[in-house]
């Protein structure tokens, strides 16, 4: 077990005064046989009220309605929690044994439905065909076969981290052969759908023990989670060839990066220039804090 700290701060600076409409935060880890949150605050300015739901995929969600007017908000989530590691290494898959195509139990498939369907457009075939050199053999292992695909990823795209919102459609990524790790694990959840596998986006944190060994520390991070008999959901993070890693902390999962964005809300008015700036500090954490 892992205990750390975690505070991430987001926040908006506007060129001029505006309001703001309900905003959307995905900050807090849901308590799991993997996850123990033991110390958890949120402060934002101007002030506002909030009220805590889970959503649909039993996502944590707290709905901030900031009061008044100001030309910035901000959003500090600072959190104490307990990460316990689940190595994939002594794992197995007994069922299927090879990793195309892949066969869901009837009463899993009628779950997993939405999360097997692909949702980029791809007009020009580029993700088909760069998925038909990696597929590989049919008799692989499907382990073997993720841990691959997975360090394929990691191994020939390059990592360029941007500032700006948005996730690249995964065509667009095989095309220019770089990306963020949105970008990437985009890259494989769509990937992977279009060969039958059920795959879904994760949002979250990164805990780098030696720095500037990972790619992605200092911001929010995203990874894909497969589902595999056996095993049930698991995680394997493209942009630094991580598989059931303790140093991924979840979040949220989604269908899409666009449903698992960390904020998200309105402002009324006219903001003129917008500035966003994110820092996240994930360390461990002072053996002494005290449990919530």
């Amino acid at each position: 077990m892992t205990r750390l700290s975690i505070r991430h701060e987001t926040r908006y600076d506007y060129e001029r005064p505006v309001e703001f409409g309900p905003h959307r935060l995905l900050v807090r880890p849901r308590d799991s046989h993997a996850i123990r949150i033991v110390q958890a605050s949120l402060t934002f300015s101007p002030p506002g009220e909030t009220r805590w739901i889970y959503d649909a995929l039993g996502n944590c969600v707290c709905i901030l309605s900031p009061q008044g007017s100001s030309d910035s908000l901000s959003i500090v989530s600072e959190l104490t929690i307990e990460r316990y590691p689940a190595p994939l290494s002594p794992l197995r898959v007994e069922d299927p044994h090879t990793a195309v195509p892949i066969v869901y139990e009837k009463s899993d498939r009628a779950v997993l439905a939405p999360f097997i369907e692909p949702i980029s457009e791809d007009p020009d075939g580029v993700l088909l065909a760069w998925l038909r050199d990696e597929a590989g053999r049919t008799d692989e292992p499907v382990l073997d076969f993720l841990l691959r695909f997975n360090s394929k990823i990691h191994d020939a795209f390059d990592y360029n981290p941007r500032v700006e919102e948005g996730t690249q459609d995964p065509a667009l990524t095989v095309a220019t052969g770089c990306g963020t790790c949105r970008d990437f694990a985009w890259l494989m959840v769509e990937g992977l759908r279009r060969l039958g596998y059920a795959a879904r986006f994760v949002t979250g944190y990164l805990h780098s023990p030696a720095a500037g060994a990972v790619r992605g520390a200092g911001a929010t991070h995203a990874w894909c989670e497969v589902f595999l008999p056996d095993l049930g959901w698991t995680e394997f993070d493209p942009t630094n060839g991580l598989a059931e890693s303790a140093d991924l902390i979840p979040v949220a999962v989604s269908r899409t990066p666009e449903e698992a964005s960390p904020i998200s809300g309105a402002i009324l008015g006219d903001p003129g220039h917008v500035r966003l700036s994110v820092h996240v500090d994930v360390r461990p954490a002072d053996p002494l804090a005290a449990a919530a």
